[in-house]
């Protein structure tokens, strides 16, 4: 198949379409169980914890798997092969540190953000503001990479080539976003998580059982035909190395993307907000359980998928592709069945950018609306719980122009190092003070402080001076740097991620401002959190009220 045939063979109105179907189902979705809210801030932000374990662990899984997991890992499987699997190892392991160390522990201590939690023992405004900063600092990041892949994915699918297209496309999925926000909350979004996980998963098995049907459901026979296909390169597709083997550089900067990877979903502000979505500690911990199934079921496909591109597709027309290797599953996809089949994943694909930016979203406009707002602007005095909500929605939208204006401007440039900053500064910033605050007695405000803006400041200032932004020599196939700014070059930090500095150095600022700070914690404070954390007795508005 060659690239003319996957790009102009699909057929733009039939994708259209299909979105469009999505959208509208969505839509009336989220204003049925809008009408059955009772519009406080409990259902605003947590959906009153209404959800249950197995519904929420799907809605996880929903708000979990993003554009980046659906054509990224498949792509960089299709290109690099085992290396590319590393990816969803290092995404899938990750929740296992989420379900031991914070799931439980933090829906028993919280209410509505991680603020609650991080500020429960200690001076309230100082502490609030800054998790309310991280949050806003990774949930920016992570939508700004959702937003710019919603551009580069109309290039190659709607065959919209023009800029001023693609941000017309990129202000309407920003556009859909604010309406499921704005008038579902927590519980219009997580359905619309639900209805794309469903669609994801179904699809990508469908696809799955395709491709291996092809090959007589015969694993090896695919994965020699991915290698055959690959020609010279190709046999280094089902060993170690291809892509991180090739220098010890490499290597350590592959240490330090599985360190952030595996560390940071339990710091990602919109995974930890969906504990609060259920009743009790037991029904989070099932929701973890069940999203650890779909996400690892998920993860299995796209090896198959990855490899099948490979054999299928052939790793040249991947490359030369609008997206390169983004458009391996939609290249596959319409290899497989044609215009319909790829309309079908091309919606899937849209619906995945949607769910993820509705749940940063309503994130980053609870953290402000919550945090900032009303406890340190308001000092906890709001006047009636309808006035913080008006807040959110406000956050919503503004949070959403941003959203918009930063995908137009940051599309078609290479938007892996924002989704690597998102996990390196939630595993930096974030889960040091989150582990700290839950099991060391000894910690205080000084040292929630310094290790959040220490490993906030610390993850931005290697990310912006690594090679992933300047210096990478020109790449001859392509003409381009793999870098983000062309032609310039003042990377001294060698490593594409940061997380094997950002992440120790993170942690040892939360222990020096503890220790050299004077002072020396509440212990009646943090006996009675970790009784909270441990059983989840606590009355209802206990936490909101800590001033």
């Amino acid at each position: 198949m060659t690239l003319s045939q996957g790009v102009q063979g699909s057929n733009p109105l039939l994708n259209i379409a299909i979105f469009g179907v999505f959208v509208v189902i969505t839509l009336a979705i989220v204003v049925r169980v809008s009408r059955r809210a009772n519009r406080g801030a409990s259902d605003f932000y947590t959906a009153g914890a209404a959800f249950s374990g197995p519904q929420n662990g799907i809605a996880i899984s929903g708000d979990y798997l993003s554009a980046a997991s659906f054509l990224g890992i498949a792509g960089a499987i299709a290109l690099n092969g085992y290396d590319g699997f590393l990816y969803s190892v290092g995404f899938l392991v990750a929740w296992l540190v989420a379900l031991l160390l914070v799931a439980e522990l933090l829906r028993n201590t919280g209410r509505y953000t991680m603020g609650d939690v991080l500020a429960f023992r200690m001076r309230q405004r100082p502490v609030r503001a800054a998790a309310a900063t991280s949050t806003l600092a990774v949930s920016f990041f992570y939508l700004l990479a959702q937003m710019a892949g919603a551009g580069g994915l109309i290039a190659l699918l709607l065959n919209v080539t023009s800029k001023s297209g693609q941000a017309v496309v990129i202000a309407i999925v920003g556009v859909v976003m604010i309406a499921y926000v704005l008038i579902g909350g927590m519980r219009g979004t997580s359905w619309v998580q639900i209805i794309k996980a469903v669609l994801l998963v179904v699809g990508a098995g469908v696809m799955t059982l395709w491709v291996l049907g092809l090959s007589g459901f015969n694993l090896s026979a695919l994965l020699g035909e991915a290698v055959q296909r690959g020609g010279q390169a190709g046999e280094a597709l089902l060993s170690p190395g291809k892509q991180y083997g090739k220098s010890g550089l490499t290597k350590i900067d592959f240490v330090s993307l599985a360190l952030a990877l595996v560390l940071g979903t339990a710091g990602l502000p919109h995974i930890l907000m969906r504990f609060y979505t259920v009743p009790t500690a037991k029904e989070a911990r099932r929701s973890v359980v069940w999203a650890i199934w779909l996400i690892g079921l998920f993860y299995l496909f796209t090896l198959v998928l990855g490899y099948g591109a490979g054999a299928i597709v052939g790793p040249d027309a991947i490359k030369k592709a609008p997206g390169a290797a983004n458009s391996a599953a939609p290249l596959l996809a319409y290899a497989l069945g044609g215009t319909v089949l790829l309309g079908i994943i091309a919606a899937v694909a849209f619906a995945t950018i949607l769910a993820v930016v509705a749940g940063l979203t309503i994130t980053a406009s609870a953290s402000f609306a919550h945090d900032i707002y009303a406890n340190v602007i308001k000092r906890g005095k709001v006047d009636g719980k309808q006035e913080e909500v008006k807040v959110a929605r406000i956050t919503a939208m503004v949070i959403g122009v941003i959203a918009i204006l930063g995908g137009i401007l940051a599309n078609g440039q290479n938007i892996a190092f924002l989704v690597a900053l998102a996990f390196a500064v939630a595993a930096s910033a974030n889960l040091p003070t989150i582990l700290y605050s839950l099991f060391w007695k000894r910690f205080n405000t000084a040292g929630a402080l310094w290790s959040i803006y220490g490993g906030l400041g610390v993850t931005v200032l290697l990310i912006i001076f690594s090679p992933v932004v300047s210096g990478k020599p020109v790449d001859p196939s392509t003409g381009r740097s793999p870098s983000m700014l062309q032609g310039v070059d003042f990377s001294w930090f060698p490593l594409d991620n940061p997380g094997l500095v950002s992440i120790p150095v993170s942690f040892l600022l939360g222990y020096l401002g503890t220790v050299l700070s004077k002072d020396t914690g509440d212990p009646a404070k943090y006996a009675e959190m970790e009784v909270r954390s441990l059983t989840g007795a606590h009355t209802e508005h206990s936490v909101a009220h800590q001033h």
